[in-house]
């Protein structure tokens, strides 16, 4: 079965900061490169988006809507409702992100 991947605007917002980031601090052609392959990462989820890993933050307040997978550093939450896979957040993994996906994912 295939399904719809939707990215929502605060994760594209994620996209872009980190694009921005590693063009200004590396450069534009690693952080398209980049991009390319979180992209790559994101589309995979039309097959099978129920391999990812229920996030481990998430478990301990017994949530289990939301999985992740990774292109590392980075870390794409997202949810599935139906056939539809909605991405919430893309996160560099080596940050503490426990806060936002509270703030995020929760509304808290």
């Amino acid at each position: 079965m295939k399904y719809e991947v939707r990215i929502d605007n605060i994760a594209s917002l994620d996209l872009y900061a980190i694009y921005r980031y590693v063009a200004i601090n590396d450069s534009p052609e690693k952080a398209e490169h980049l991009l390319d392959n979180i992209q790559k990462a994101i589309t995979s989820l039309e097959t099978m988006p129920a391999r990812g890993n229920l996030p481990p933050e998430l478990q301990r307040w017994g949530i289990s809507d939301f999985r992740e997978i990774f292109f590392k550093p980075y870390r794409i939450f997202y949810e599935m409702r139906g056939k539809t896979v909605f991405i919430h957040a893309v996160l560099d993994g080596r940050r503490n992100c426990e806060d936002l996906l509270q703030q995020r994912l929760l509304g808290a």
